[in-house]
């Protein structure tokens, strides 16, 4: 399918081959970044974000593209993120479609898509490919690593498989190991996929696409994003009015369908089905524990950073709040002075995106005091 790739955004091809943890390789491969800031003389001001599943590279607006991005409120001059500070660097997620090698890409020995040829992918592939654009713009330690949900997942890779990258950790939302009702959440998102007859084994195209099982994956997805807090807030009870009711008689009747509804076709052709099964997968396949004798707190325990803050929302129910004490309580135990936040937002798992009163100032206050 064809993925729009904003304007401004750069690429780095990674070495060849580049093994994956779990067999297969790459050759040839790229991962798409965007920066924002002034690297320093000695390289030191520099803060790597990575992302959750769906996001680009282009976290907020900078000088090659003006456009808005997916973290506008927080990243940018005078913001939580101050890049009148710090250099940073947002790298999209290998596996992705949005300008990262994936399935959704040509694979260069047979001139025909990846898709189901793909290798499988691990968290701690996207990880290891984040640092080789880290290396290549002359960045020997980072002052700071941010990871968003899956991005979260990403980050505790970095640090872990690359000892000394990073003298700070931020992680939003994120987890040291996915839960079982993550992992059966995602599972029934890849099932809608697959079994739609369109998605035909991977081998769909533009034309012949599988837009039923997209839109009930991300009607899912965006179920277990935001709380329930939230919906009834937002939506209540209130019927849609009657010219915009379905004539089904099993069709749209509340207005919280409707903004499902909308919401889900505006993503079916926004990400690429081979795409989303490879990374949400990746997701469920992370452990921490297994580097540490099935032990996630002794996995995060070795992983050494002087400092840490894990924050989240009290209301997210796909990596709650607990995963977040989790990582700042295993972070300590390794050593680092590591904080855990919990914030009172309605908005779910999503919080992170909208809520900037209140994850901002966190941000802010933690990266002022490095």
């Amino acid at each position: 399918m064809t993925e729009f790739i904003p304007p401004g955004t750069r690429y780095h091809a990674l070495p060849s081959p580049f093994a994956f943890k779990r067999g297969g390789e790459l050759r040839g491969a790229q991962v798409a970044f965007e920066t924002w800031g002034t690297l320093n003389a000695d390289a030191s001001n520099a803060i790597l974000i990575v992302t959750g599943l769906s996001p680009d590279a282009h976290a907020a607006a900078n000088t090659a593209n003006p456009a808005p991005g997916w973290w506008e409120g927080m990243l940018g001059a005078g913001k939580p993120i101050d890049t009148d500070r710090w250099f940073v660097v947002c790298v999209n997620s290998l596996g992705s479609c949005k300008g990262s090698t994936g399935p959704a890409s040509v694979d260069p020995a047979s001139g025909e898509l990846y898709r189901l040829g793909f290798p499988e992918l691990s968290i701690e592939d996207g990880a290891r490919a984040a640092v080789e654009v880290v290396k290549a713009l002359g960045i020997s330690q980072l002052a700071c690593v941010v990871g968003n949900s899956m991005g979260g997942m990403t980050a505790l890779a970095v640090l872990l498989l690359h000892p000394g990258i990073a003298r700070s950790h931020i992680n939003i939302s994120g987890s040291a190991q996915a839960l079982p009702f993550s992992i059966a959440i995602r599972s029934l998102q890849r099932e809608a996929i697959r079994l739609d007859p369109q998605w035909n084994g991977g081998r769909y195209t533009d034309q012949q696409y599988p837009e039923s099982g997209m839109r009930m994956a991300r009607k899912l997805g965006v179920i277990t994003y935001r709380s329930a807090l939230e919906w009834d807030g937002r939506f209540g009870r209130v019927r849609l009015d009657s010219d915009q009711a379905d004539d089904d008689p099993f069709g749209l009747e509340f207005q919280v369908e409707s903004y499902l509804e909308g919401h889900a076709r505006r993503f079916v052709r926004f990400f690429d089905p081979n795409c989303y099964l490879y990374l949400s997968r990746s997701m469920d396949w992370f452990d921490l524990a297994e580097y540490a004798g099935g032990d996630v707190m002794a996995g995060l325990a070795k992983i050494r950073v002087e400092k840490a803050l894990a924050i989240g929302a009290n209301t997210d129910i796909l990596f709650p709040v607990q995963q977040q004490q989790q990582i700042a309580d295993g972070l300590r135990a390794g050593g680092a002075d590591a904080q855990f936040i919990g914030l009172d937002s309605p908005q779910g798992h999503d919080a992170f995106l909208v809520d900037f009163d209140r994850f901002g100032p966190a941000v802010r206050t933690f990266l002022d005091a490095l």
